[in-house]
């Protein structure tokens, strides 16, 4: 043991020459572990076959899978008459505004009432307006008190008419017996063109009564019309989006109040491009189908088609990022449809317009109304 030891110091101390070329080399000695280390432990390489194996298994299974949902459950093929695009569900919005600048005095109704067409939403400050429309009813009774003066005087006038026509005709016959004289039967034709004159002019009075009369009413009705228009009320069946004003402001003449939408004019604009806005006609029916509501078919038609093109908006997913040019084209649902479902309107949500463009094609199942 000495003796190995005292080798190996000399081994360590003794640097190796190199080998020359040709020279074997002796079997090189197998070292001890050190204490404190394990062994390296080669462990045999792993066969990939089963790996491949694997593989291939799965690819075939994915493959059978693929040819059993292309037979029996891929959807059938789109019918080349109908065209879609999507879009966002829109109701038509209409402005309640002060038709006066006046103050706001109530607000009958708030953000999301569904209102009825005439129903009172608000109510303006109609004090001063009231003031003017009592001054004006007054004056109308002045004016018929003037007028009945007026055509009471034609009625003495067309008395003293009468009197004096009656006069002349009898002095005319004393005169052709030599009764009278001519002086008297000159006065009388004086009376008589005088009365006839009076009788014009009353007549001339009553009309000017009568035509004051007129206007001190068409002033009334005026202001009545006014005191109306001071209350707001709603053009149509809908619901307020956005009430704009509060109680106690003073609106200035067109100031919003409400903004309302018009739930009988509800519609989706869609973008389609040329070659499919080019077979599309006003009228041409068509469906709306929402992402909440996948398996609600909503009937509508086409409304309205754009006359020029403009470029894809970016709200807008195309089948297709060559078509560029896009026609806006507005589906609008179908009245029937939305008149006993008003509450359940709900605008702004997505969902796709399905157009068909040629009328000999059939929809899809998929796409038939269900009127429940």
């Amino acid at each position: 043991m000495a003796a190995t030891a005292a080798d190996r110091s000399i081994d360590q101390a003794t640097p190796q020459a190199t080998p020359l070329e040709g020279e074997v080399l002796p079997a090189a000695k197998e070292v001890a572990p050190l204490p404190g280390h394990l062994p390296e432990i080669r462990r045999p390489r792993r066969s990939r076959r089963w790996l491949w194996i694997s593989v291939l298994v799965l690819m075939a299974a994915g493959a059978a899978g693929g040819g059993i949902y292309w037979k029996y459950f891929r959807p059938p093929p789109w019918p080349a008459g109908i065209v879609f695009s999507n879009g966002r569900v829109e109701a038509e919005e209409i402005d309640i505004d002060a038709k006066f600048p006046e103050r706001v005095a109530q607000l009958l109704v708030d953000e999301g009432d569904l209102v009825s067409p005439g129903q009172i939403v608000a109510r303006m400050d109609i004090r001063d307006v009231q003031a003017s429309l009592n001054r004006a009813e007054a004056q109308v009774q002045e004016a018929q008190e003037t007028f009945d003066e007026a055509k009471a005087n034609v009625g003495d006038q067309t008395a003293q008419l009468k009197l004096a026509k009656q006069e002349f005709d009898r002095t005319n016959a004393l005169v052709e017996r030599g009764f009278a004289t001519y002086e008297l039967l000159d006065q009388r034709e004086q009376a008589l063109t005088s009365t006839t004159a009076a009788l014009a002019a009353a007549n001339n009075r009553a009309g000017e009564a009568a035509r004051a009369l007129d206007a001190a009413k068409f002033e009334v009705e005026l202001y009545k019309v006014n005191i109306a228009d001071d209350t707001l009320v709603s053009p149509t069946m809908g619901r307020i989006q956005y009430r704009i004003s509060n109680v106690g402001e003073v609106l200035p003449a067109g100031g919003k109040v409400f903004t309302m939408l018009d739930f009988t004019n509800v519609y989706m604009d869609v973008y389609l491009p040329t070659a499919d806005a080019g077979r599309a006609r006003v009228g041409d029916e068509a469906r709306i189908v929402l992402d909440a509501f996948p398996k609600f078919v909503i009937p509508a038609h086409v409304s309205f088609i754009a006359t020029q093109a403009q470029f894809t908006p970016k709200a807008v997913e195309t089948k297709d990022e060559r078509d560029k040019l896009m026609f806006r084209v507005k589906v609008r649902i179908d009245k029937a449809f939305l008149a006993p479902r008003l509450a359940q309107i709900r605008t702004g949500l997505p969902g796709i317009a399905y157009v068909r463009v040629d009328r000999n094609t059939e929809w899809p199942d998929s796409l038939h109304v269900i009127t429940k």
